[in-house]
């Protein structure tokens, strides 16, 4: 886990509905443990682009995937509580 605690990152891309309702989502559950969420826009990198461009928006929780398409908020919140 890196140092300060759970890092969330939200992969994203320019336009998307989705990612805009995720990010709300993520920010207010983020905030409720203290955490700031980092956008990055899948576009921007080809890999990035190829393993989750067509997933978009998804949810990583320390470098791995935790939901996609939207936020699967009580399991977010329970794994956030959990560490």
């Amino acid at each position: 886990m890196p140092e300060g605690g759970p890092r969330l990152q939200l992969l994203t891309r320019e336009g998307c509905h989705l990612c805009a309702v995720a990010a709300e989502t993520l920010d207010r559950v983020a905030a409720e443990h203290g955490l700031a969420v980092t956008a990055v826009d899948v576009d921007a990198d080809p890999e990035l682009q190829a393993e989750f461009g067509d997933r978009v928006p998804v949810v990583l929780l320390d470098g791995r995937e935790h939901s996609y398409f939207t936020v699967d908020v009580p399991r977010l919140r329970q794994d956030l509580a959990g560490r």
